[in-house]
């Protein structure tokens, strides 16, 4: 019986897989959507917080949780697909070496 391994929540979250092989284009693009949202959305509420308290308008400060999560969006973006692209060839790597060593 094979246990498969129990991540944290935050590895779950933006890469549940094991990177044994690469990954397929769904899985490749539900982990490009969990960084470009997920993170950018912390990162925007977080903005959010710091800036309602304080005596500015309504509109500044929803321009300032969108600026902060467009350009969240762009940066977590990026780094979710160089997170893929890495992994894939890392997998691919890793296979062929062992198919190597196997012969």
């Amino acid at each position: 019986m094979q246990k498969t391994p129990r991540y944290g929540l935050i590895r779950r979250l933006l890469f549940p897989y094991s990177g044994e092989e690469p990954l397929t284009f769904r899985q490749s693009v539900r982990v490009m959507l969990a960084w470009a949202l997920l993170i950018p959305l912390i990162i925007a509420l977080l903005v959010l917080a710091v800036t309602l308290p304080t005596a500015i308008s309504l509109q500044r400060v929803l321009a300032f949780f969108v600026i902060a999560f467009l350009s969240g969006v762009g940066i977590f973006g990026i780094l979710g697909l160089l997170v893929v692209l890495f992994n894939n060839h890392a997998a691919r790597v890793r296979q062929a070496w062992k198919a190597q060593k196997g012969q």
